[in-house]
């Protein structure tokens, strides 16, 4: 009889490539329900102020928000600056940033929006003062400050 040659295979069986697809469909998916896209790239730090009594925003589809703090970028200088969407702004801004805002919106909702102010711990009330009087001036009196809640001490 002849003999035959068994074939000498070693301790570790190959993995299976079938349900790889699978696995990486199933990992798209979850990457894309719980990712959320950032609305605006920051050029100013804003580190918000501490608060203890806070209050969630219930709808943030309707809220605009101003972004006041120190630029990012030495070269832009040191002073506190404004933030509108993507880019720096003055106050004289405010009033069409606001007006753009409404014409987004449903007609609904025009009412409801609210403009938060999201400001460094370290700006100067001064450039509060002068967004509120702008904020004042086109009609947009819900305004919003945000804030970090603190740790209750008992």
């Amino acid at each position: 009889m002849g003999r035959f040659k068994q074939k000498r295979t070693s301790g570790i069986p190959k993995i299976s490539t079938a349900s790889l697809p699978d696995i990486m469909f199933i990992l798209l998916c979850f990457f894309m329900v719980s990712t959320s896209m950032r609305e605006t790239t920051l050029i100013v730090k804003v580190r918000v102020p501490l608060a203890s009594e806070v209050q969630k925003l219930e709808r943030k589809s309707l809220v605009s928000y101003i972004y006041v703090g120190q630029p990012i970028k030495s070269s832009y200088g040191t002073e506190s600056r404004i933030q509108l969407n993507d880019q720096f702004a003055t106050i004289d801004d405010i009033q069409s940033y606001i007006a753009t805002e409404r014409e987004a919106r449903d007609e609904v909702d025009r009412k409801l929006l609210t403009t938060s102010i999201k400001a460094d711990r370290d700006t100067r009330m001064g450039i509060i003062t002068d967004i509120k009087q702008e904020l004042r001036k086109c009609g947009a009196f819900k305004i919003n400050y945000s804030s970090r809640k603190t740790a209750k001490l008992r």
